[in-house]
């Protein structure tokens, strides 16, 4: 009898594994489960085309609704997990009910990290993570165009960008000291700052958010800064981050140190038990770490990944990781993972928007940021996985591909 496979969290982690078990040929009964009400979605056009009214929900699933159905996936929507009995091999839903599974799959993916301030749970407040989400900030929307969003990251940069383009006067309220500090040289940072500001975009960075004031109607009208200034703002956004939903695992006795500890093949220590996506801190040869990465790529890899091992055909998961991002008419590429000590590289015309921030950490090329430079971006992925030592003067050449450097 073909194992059947539970799979929890209906993300791109786990429709990928769905999806690719039953392209892989897998036989037996899989049933995926999701609390949300849409059946697997991409999120990243959330924060951009979505928001911004270019592309409607259809243009957001993985598969169309019947694809599930068709192929003898059984979806279960709206539905929450609360524990694991991996002793039964069972899972428990919210209704009480258990579901039996031979193999079980954990792509719960990842939750806001929220804002804990006197006045955070105001009407008007709003946090960007699901399609549910983005609805009701269109709808806070359309009642007025004074918006703060908190956080100066991806989400807050591509929602400031979005919200411009749509009439909105927003103000970025960052607490450290340039934008996307986790993931940019400040050169870049700045850069991106000042098309930002360019485009009316009030930044403030270094400023902290100590609590939210409501208006006469009762919804949220000024964030209060750490300097005790009222930003007046009747619509907010938070985006300061996501946390890894393993909670699950960890009530269950799996290791969890920053996310599901897994393999390169996506297996636990249970051999029953697979996990996938955000919520997953794992090993990766060609960075020869172990890391948590919160990206599509990521999600998608690691879903093929555990399915091949499901199937008894593993195949070990070592990717570069890479992102990316639009922001206004620029479109950012990030392949690899920078650190704030890496010695940066600039290639290109900074002042024609054209050029990519090449790191170097002791004279190995380790990341890149592409700004409009999508050749860049393609060539970067094998210099990195080759831990190339390319020359930093040539390198700072445009006119040399970076192909030339393999």
């Amino acid at each position: 009898m073909p194992d059947r496979i539970v799979i929890v969290g209906a993300g791109q982690a786990g429709g990928q594994t769905a999806v690719s078990l039953r392209l892989m040929g897998h036989k037996g009964p899989i049933v995926l489960i999701g609390d949300e009400a849409h059946v697997p979605y991409e999120r990243p056009p959330l924060s951009k085309a979505f928001l911004a009214g270019d592309v409607g929900h259809e243009r957001l699933y993985l598969k169309k609704p019947n694809y599930y159905g068709d192929h003898d996936i059984e979806l279960r929507l709206n539905t929450r997990v609360t524990a694991i009995d991996r002793a039964a091999k069972t899972v428990t839903l919210g209704s009480g009910e258990n579901l039996t599974y031979d193999k079980l799959v954990l792509a719960m993916g990842s939750r806001v990290r929220r804002l804990d301030v006197p006045g955070g749970d105001l009407p008007g407040i709003h946090y960007l993570r699901t399609l549910a989400d983005v609805e009701e900030i269109k709808a806070s929307l359309k009642q007025s165009a004074r918006a703060a969003i908190v956080g100066g990251g991806y989400i807050g940069l591509e929602v400031a960008a979005v919200l411009t383009k749509l009439g909105a006067s927003p103000v970025v309220i960052e607490v450290m000291d340039q934008v996307m500090a986790r993931a940019m040289a400040p050169k870049v940072a700045s850069f991106f700052e000042q098309v930002h500001r360019s485009h009316g975009v009030d930044i403030r960075l270094k400023t902290g958010v100590t609590g939210f004031e409501a208006g006469s109607d009762g919804r949220v009208a000024a964030a209060i800064t750490n300097s005790g200034e009222k930003i007046p703002a009747d619509l907010v956004i938070i985006g300061i981050g996501i946390l890894p939903e393993a909670e699950l695992a960890a009530e269950a006795g799996l290791t969890v140190e920053n996310g599901i500890a897994v393999d390169e093949y996506g297996r636990t220590e249970d051999p029953s038990v697979f996990a996938a996506g955000d919520c997953t801190n794992h090993p990766n040869a060609l960075l020869d770490r172990r890391l948590r990465l919160e990206s599509v790529q990521n999600a998608v890899s690691q879903g093929k990944t555990v399915a091949t091992a499901i199937i008894g055909k593993p195949a070990p998961y070592a990717e570069v990781p890479w992102f990316w991002s639009d922001q206004f008419d620029l479109k950012l590429q990030i392949v690899g993972l920078s650190d704030p000590t890496d010695e940066v590289v600039i290639r290109g015309s900074v002042e024609e928007c054209k050029f990519s921030a090449c790191y170097l950490r002791n004279g190995i090329f380790v990341a890149i940021n592409c700004i409009n430079t999508l050749r860049d971006f393609n060539a970067a992925k094998k210099l990195i996985a080759a831990h190339a030592r390319p020359d930093p003067v040539t390198l700072a050449d445009p006119d040399i591909a970076l192909k030339e450097f393999e």
